[in-house]
């Protein structure tokens, strides 16, 4: 990652492959990234900071995948319902 800091502001836009929008930065953590998806149905990624790059904008991050890919690569849902 090329801008260690300020990459990891809340708020920071996340795009894919295309310049497709991925989500948004909710959280920063030691390795990872918490990017809330901007669909519908907001979903939550943890995208590990060495798959991030600087975008071409100000407060933008890019990663080398669509929006479809990022899903299936860093979507952890729950194993099961934490009651059973």
């Amino acid at each position: 990652m090329q801008r260690q800091e300020q990459d990891a502001v809340v708020g920071t836009v996340v795009v894919g492959s295309g310049d497709e929008r991925i989500g948004r930065v909710e959280a920063a953590f030691a390795d990872y990234l918490l990017v809330r998806t901007l669909t519908v149905i907001p979903v939550d990624l943890y995208v590990p900071r060495l798959e991030l790059s600087a975008g071409d904008e100000a407060r933008t991050l890019t990663v080398a995948c669509s929006p479809s890919e990022a899903y299936a690569r860093w979507h952890r849902p729950l194993r099961r319902a934490p009651h059973d």
